[in-house]
């Protein structure tokens, strides 16, 4: 197993982001021109989706032609027509008569508080992150879908810190799993080997990290938190080739992944939700254990790599900001 450049790897996949100069807000899209089988599962109790339903195997369209991931909150959900459109003038979608329909399911997370809540994501923005797409790597930290996150909001937004985007992706006897995600958690970035604590709550002073897993287990009280106010989102992608319930279990099976680099997660204030996209590309079918092991280990790098990118804005330091051990 070694890491490849990210879900851009994944053939048949094409990844872009908007970001928006105003204030730091904006969406990703995954696109899969030639369609792809996609799944979806959703962990957090507060999520914001869009055309979730359909990824149940028990439905009928077996392919989708893109993901959108974005910021904005619920507004977000909007620059889905612009990838849409995107696509219909390219003829892009599921067959309708003379129609062609693209299918686009799409989640958002919650940075309305980061800058002016009322500039969010829009139409044009998806359509502007389809234009940039490609297979290149992309960029990493506050771009896209993660410009606006944030982490260890559970003490406060006060003492929140910068999350980001991140990709990574292994590969493994000629069949590669990408995943991309926006980190923007009500927990802590945590390294998946060591456990330390990257990003997160920091204590009153502002000066260092609080490790918001351990203070609950002191018995310290979180401060109230509205549903929704946080969410982790992101996709994996693979070029192996999948049914729509193996894509659902691979979706299912990422989330392990948010569950090593994230503490706490899947909390009552995210939405965390996490899509599956399999074009098949290669030709090759691969073991559900192996291919779920290879979805989490990338998501969970993904996140890492998301925390070691981002920058600081405003109030909210950056783990790089704080000086601490790599």
């Amino acid at each position: 197993m070694h890491p490849t450049p990210g879900l851009s790897a994944v053939a048949g996949l094409r990844v872009g982001h908007f970001t928006d100069s105003r204030r730091p807000t904006g969406c990703t899209v995954v696109l899969a021109p030639a369609g792809a089988v996609g799944g979806v599962d959703v962990r957090g109790a507060a999520p914001g989706t869009r055309e979730t339903d359909l990824l149940s195997p028990l439905n009928a369209v077996e392919h989708v032609h893109a993901v959108l991931l974005a910021g904005g909150s619920a507004f977000g959900l909007d620059a889905a027509g612009g990838v849409m459109r995107w696509l219909e003038e390219r003829g892009i979608g599921y067959p309708v008569g003379p129609h062609r329909v693209p299918i686009v399911p799409a989640a958002i997370l919650f940075d309305l508080s980061v800058g002016d809540g009322r500039i969010r994501p829009d139409a044009a923005a998806g359509y502007a992150a389809c234009e940039a797409a490609s297979d290149a790597p992309c960029a990493e930290g506050n771009v896209g879908a993660g410009a606006g996150a944030l982490v260890g909001k559970l003490f406060g937004l006060e003492r929140a810190m910068r999350g980001g985007f991140g990709h990574a992706s292994v590969t493994v006897a000629g069949i590669t799993v990408g995943a991309w995600v926006a980190v923007n958690a009500l927990g802590d970035a945590v390294d998946p080997r060591s456990g330390r604590v990257l990003a997160g709550a920091r204590t009153a002073d502002g000066l260092e990290l609080l490790d918001s897993t351990q203070a609950l287990l002191r018995g310290e009280l979180p401060q109230s938190m509205q549903p929704g106010a946080a969410t982790t989102i992101g996709v994996v992608g693979t070029d192996a080739v999948l049914t729509k319930a193996q894509a659902n279990k691979l979706a299912q099976t990422a989330h392990d992944g948010l569950a090593r680099s994230i503490s706490p997660v899947h909390t009552q204030s995210d939405g965390d939700t996490v899509f599956a996209l399999a074009t098949g590309a290669s030709g090759l079918v691969a073991h559900p254990t192996l291919l779920g092991t290879m979805a989490a280990e990338s998501v969970a790098r993904a996140v890492v790599r998301a925390i070691e990118a981002a920058t600081g804005w405003g109030p909210y330091p950056a783990a790089r900001d704080l000086g601490l051990p790599a």
